[in-house]
């Protein structure tokens, strides 16, 4: 079975790397153009799935366009039995329906639930207890198409999106190879998603979105911190007097607690404790703009202020 693989980020190389381990005759992989970088921006990255493509001695195609008439012409010489996308962009009818079994995709998200580009951190955002990967057939609505597999996997406190993208991509992994088995050996069973439920989506995540809001509950706090973290990370302002000071914020533990401090001050005498509705919300790690990250403690031995400092 000749495979087209389609995919860009390091997500998306774990289930390269485990379709080539496992003897999969993977005739092209598909990524994105490399990316201008530096000052200057005359420096060019390559993809994390170009690179392990070159290492491996696959063939490596990087179409500007997808819907580009000489980039689908190479992909129908290539002659696909089958196309596997994971972590890529939005494909044109003309090239997931090129392959003689069609085209699969695998995402980080039990779907219907967390449709959309950042599955992992919704789901942790949300408080969600268990999530997963799935893979599903393409069609012409984003994300929606017939499921094919799905394998669980619980979300703990201790999880943050990094521990949660780590795992589901050790996860998604497998399941890609085993969908691809099962494609070979004749096309499974499929199960249509369902419309029926209240949905949960997972859109793109912007620098706005990452704003702490506290006046949220403790528990909202404490879930969107690690949701974001460590990439691209809950941010806050402080307030010191006249001055204001953007911190991005790593993580937090959250006390429950009853008291009469105002949303947003900060009790400094048992390390960062930011006041919300329901008790305080205890800053760990951060990072000011334009320094390192460190601890909360050690940020505010050097911070020198008086009065009252507060998160906005």
């Amino acid at each position: 079975m000749r495979i087209v693989f389609m995919g860009t980020p390091d997500f998306a190389v774990a289930s390269l790397r485990a379709l080539v381990e496992a003897g999969a005759n993977v005739v092209a992989v598909v990524t994105m153009p490399d990316k201008p970088m530096g000052r200057h921006q005359d420096t060019l990255q390559p993809s994390a799935v170009k690179r392990y493509a070159l290492a491996v001695g696959l063939p490596v195609l990087q179409p500007a366009n997808l819907k580009d008439e000489v980039f689908i012409e190479e992909l129908r010489a290539l002659q696909p039995d089958l196309g596997v996308v994971v972590a890529f962009r939005m494909l044109p009818e003309a090239v997931w329906s090129l392959p003689r079994l069609g085209t699969f995709n695998l995402h980080a998200s039990l779907l219907p639930q967390y449709r959309g580009a950042a599955p992992i951190n919704w789901a942790i955002i949300n408080g969600e207890r268990q999530t997963g990967v799935t893979t599903f057939f393409l069609k012409h609505a984003i994300d929606t198409g017939n499921i094919i597999f799905q394998r669980t996997t619980p979300i703990t406190d201790a999880d943050t999106a990094e521990t949660l993208h780590d795992r589901l991509m050790a996860m998604g992994a497998e399941l890609v190879v085993e969908t691809a088995r099962a494609i070979a050996h004749g096309t499974p069973a499929v199960t249509p998603q369902r419309d029926d439920v209240p949905l949960h989506a997972a859109p793109k995540i912007f620098k706005d979105t990452c704003r702490i809001d506290w006046h949220t509950s403790g528990r909202e706090v404490f879930n969107f911190v690690r949701g974001l973290s460590p990439y691209p990370a809950a941010w806050t302002t402080l307030v010191t007097g006249e001055k204001r000071t953007e911190l991005k914020i790593f993580s937090t533990k959250f006390e429950p607690a009853a008291h009469g401090r105002a949303i947003g001050s900060i009790d400094t005498e048992q390390g960062m404790r930011v006041a919300v509705s329901d008790g305080f919300v205890s800053v760990g790690e951060l990072q000011p703009a334009g320094r390192r990250r460190m601890a909360a403690a050690d940020y505010l031995r050097g911070l020198r202020t008086e009065g009252v400092l507060m998160m906005e």
